[in-house]
């Protein structure tokens, strides 16, 4: 119990950068002393980059064949979640303000998880292979995906989001990275997995920099003076009830199609995770500049840490269930 409640190096560091943005916004925001609107663009390239060079192909083609868990877990992320996402952002105009209703969305629209989707999916047993598959290619449809859900909304709310510039933004800052981290592999590929710590570690520095300049543009911008404390714990009550309600559904449309143990566990890991690894890159190029990005990146940040509480426990669940299957 004590070690489940040792807080996490970078649960802590996240805490810290948004407390960084509220007390010293100066320093990240843009045309700040650490010029991180530049750092943070060349740390995003960079990251997708190393992705790219470490995703194994062999690893992913060892999952391609299993097409019944693909559409399901590429259905939950981008049809069940935005539909979600949909419902709550035009039945809640008039109770929430608008970042807030956007950031939800922009949580829904998001891709799925590489890293953890896969970790949870082989503690709990799982179909690693399928979840490799369908988690690398979640963060691929994303790209084109996330932006056009967030048209659609930003559309429907009487604002604009030119869809072409933005689809072809996230292609170039974050796509051709990792396509040509891909090409690369050959050559780079045995030393990158030696070293693969400090790709985690890459990787959660760039988020880590995104968050305290989203929350220095926010604050600089007075948008924390505008809302009561009791519309954040809102924000943790929405986002823990869409975890709940896609989780639920999850588990029990996967057994309703009779999916193996195996294919179940990859299903309801990779179906209901979403990326903050992804997200946060997603956003800084999707909402560059706006005053609100702090907000609009809370439910991500928010969902993250409770899908790894969660998540744990059923994966353990899953687990004992395996065991307790093969004996």
């Amino acid at each position: 119990m004590m070690k489940f409640f040792r807080l996490d190096g970078f649960i802590l560091a996240m805490i810290l950068a948004v407390i960084a943005g509220l007390l010293l916004p100066e320093w990240g925001a843009k045309g700040g002393v650490l010029h991180l609107d530049i750092v943070t663009s060349i740390g995003i390239g960079l990251v997708f980059f190393l992705h790219g060079a470490n995703l194994s192909p062999s690893a992913v083609k060892a999952g391609a064949a299993n097409w019944r868990l693909h559409v399901f877990v590429h259905a939950a992320t981008f049809v069940l979640f935005p539909a979600i996402g949909f419902a709550v952002f035009f039945t809640t105009g008039g109770v929430l303000p608008e970042e807030v209703r956007l950031g939800f969305f922009f949580l829904c629209a998001l891709p799925s998880t590489i890293t953890t989707s896969v970790a949870m999916t082989a503690m709990g047993r799982g179909n690693v292979a399928g979840a490799i598959f369908d988690a690398t290619l979640s963060g691929l449809i994303g790209m084109v995906m996330t932006p056009v859900l967030i048209s659609l909304v930003v559309s429907a709310s009487s604002g604009h989001l030119p869809l072409g510039p933005a689809i072809m933004d996230v292609m170039v800052k974050l796509l051709l990275p990792f396509a040509a981290g891909q090409m690369l592999r050959p050559f780079i590929g045995k030393f990158l997995a030696r070293h693969k710590p400090w790709i985690s570690k890459a990787d959660r520095t760039v988020v880590i920099l995104i968050v305290y300049a989203a929350f220095c543009e926010s604050t600089l911008a007075g948008l924390w003076t505008q809302y009561d404390p009791l519309l954040i714990g809102g924000i943790v009550v929405m986002t823990s009830a869409l975890l709940i309600v896609v989780l639920g559904l999850t588990v029990f449309m996967a057994r309703r199609l009779n999916f193996s143990h195996e294919d179940e566990v990859a299903a309801v890991f990779c179906g209901s995770k979403k990326s903050l690894a992804n997200g946060a890159p997603i956003a800084a190029v999707l909402f560059a500049g706006h005053p609100a990005m702090g907000m609009l990146m809370l439910p991500i940040m928010i969902y993250h840490q409770i899908q790894l509480v969660v998540c744990t426990f059923m994966a353990k669940r899953y687990a004992e269930k395996a065991d307790a299957l093969k004996q």
